[in-house]
């Protein structure tokens, strides 16, 4: 019972991590009216977050494997709680600014951790997809309560209340999760490296900045340059890490067709996932009149199926194997995102968000627990870091290129035609999703590596 109730820990931790990614977008008016920031700080204050958090995720991973998950959880932890308290009270957009990137770094030291402890946790193969799927559904459920959280919060105190919600879940989790987590590391890390870590910062962080820009302006003198530069950084770091004797992280595995197309996959059902949330977000508000707090309780049809499909995972699995398994989950999201194409009425997308709810929490489970188990468990951290920045990654596309879609189809009809019209986009994009996955990932997960060259 302990290791189950470690999980809850864990589960805890990353539903915030989650639910601080979306809950700050309805608080957006109300700082503005206190803080009176520019157009540019408004959009600072809303990104810094996630490319912090995007560009730290590989390097927190590997630190958490030399000096332990436990403890890199628990600072990132009481680091949340300090940043969240700067950033209720901030005096100042720049300040505010700040506090949101001391939240991302804290962010980065949890969510490998959470992770990779449960991988190490459950060492039984079906134990762990169990634990996984509690975690994916977690997940799921902290994208979709984001908005609720926020319209409750917003409706009865100021701004600064959807930070300092943080407080006494951070609380609760420095004091359980010392009583209950177990302290895992690699015995045989090797040295860290530094260089190794800024690249894999300077891939990430313009790469992710390039993709929102070019969704909210197009491709501007400062969105195709950090492009560049973030795609030349990862092309660094990949060198750097099939040159070295104690790499980061062993690019090898990605010539691995089952690990690769499992990072793949969680990309896609992540970007299928996030984009919904952003452009169903504004219909119900802007179209069918919802308040903030309305158009968030519409919205939990979609984190309740995910975390229901736990009980059917093993079954599926056993039924399809793997590699079907995921294909199946891509191809039920996407029937469930043609379902919104075809009918824009509130009552059949609700039945659409358990469709892609539970299409989305089962592939998110298989493809996350199938990169995990495809490294021995000292080196989960790492692993754990790869299918997270896919995650950022596949949030940041998900916006960028439905938003983008969006945009363009309302300029040209209605919004409610450009909604459907996105949803059917999405949907054809996980259809071949789920066939990429059907070809590439065999019926078995990965098996760890033989050579530990992940530190």
């Amino acid at each position: 019972m302990r290791k189950w109730a470690a999980l809850g820990v864990l589960a805890l931790a990353l539903l915030l991590i989650a639910v601080d990614g979306t809950v700050l977008a309805l608080a957006i008016p109300a700082l503005q009216h206190e803080l009176a920031p520019t157009a540019a700080q408004v959009l600072w204050i809303g990104d810094i977050y996630s490319f912090v958090l995007g560009g730290l995720l590989v390097t927190m991973g590997t630190l958490g494997d030399r000096i332990g998950r436990k403890k890199l959880l628990l600072l990132g932890a009481a680091g949340f709680g300090a940043a969240s308290l700067l950033a209720a009270f901030a005096p100042s957009a720049e300040w505010l600014i700040a506090a949101r990137a001391l939240l991302g770094v804290a962010g980065a030291t949890i969510m490998p951790s959470t992770l990779s402890i449960i991988r190490n946790l459950f060492t039984d193969p079906a134990e762990r997809t169990r634990a996984v799927a509690v975690w994916a559904a977690t997940a799921t459920a902290g994208a979709a309560l984001g908005p609720l959280v926020g319209g409750v919060l917003l409706e009865h105190f100021w701004w600064g209340s959807v930070f300092i919600i943080n407080l006494p879940v951070m609380a609760a989790l420095l004091v359980f999760g010392a009583w209950w987590l177990p302290e895992t590391r690699d015995p045989n890390p090797g040295p860290f490296d530094l260089v190794s870590a800024l690249l894999s910062a300077v891939g990430v962080v313009p790469l992710v900045y390039a993709i929102k820009e070019v969704a909210l302006a197009g491709p501007t003198w400062t969105a195709v340059p950090a492009g560049a530069v973030g795609v030349a950084g990862l092309w660094l770091f990949v060198q750097r890490q099939r040159s070295s004797a104690h790499p980061m992280i062993d690019v090898a595995l990605f010539r691995n067709p089952a690990f690769s197309g499992a990072v793949g996959a969680t990309m896609i059902a992540v970007f299928a996932l996030t984009g919904l949330v952003f452009f169903l977000s504004q219909y119900f508000q802007n179209v069918l009149g919802y308040s903030p707090l309305e158009a968030g309780l519409r919205e939990l049809p979609l984190g309740v199926a995910g975390m229901l499909v736990i009980a059917v995972i093993g079954p599926v699995v056993r039924k399809l194997g793997v590699g079907r398994a995921i294909a199946a989950g891509l191809l039920v999201s996407a029937a469930g995102l043609a379902i919104v194409g075809f009918s824009a009425r509130y009552g059949a997308i609700a039945v659409a968000l358990v469709v892609i709810g539970a299409g989305v929490g089962l592939a998110l489970t298989l493809t996350t627990d199938a990169v995990v188990s495809a490294v021995p468990a000292d080196k989960a951290g790492a692993a754990s870091a790869v299918s997270e920045t896919a995650y950022e990654l596949g949030a940041a596309l998900g916006i960028a290129v439905l938003g983008t879609v969006l945009s363009a189809w309302a300029a040209t009809g209605t919004f409610t035609e450009a909604v459907q019209g996105t949803a059917l986009v999405a949907a054809a994009l996980l259809a071949v999703a789920a066939f990429v996955a059907y070809r590439l990932i065999p019926g078995g997960t990965p098996r760890p590596a033989v050579r530990a060259t992940v530190p």
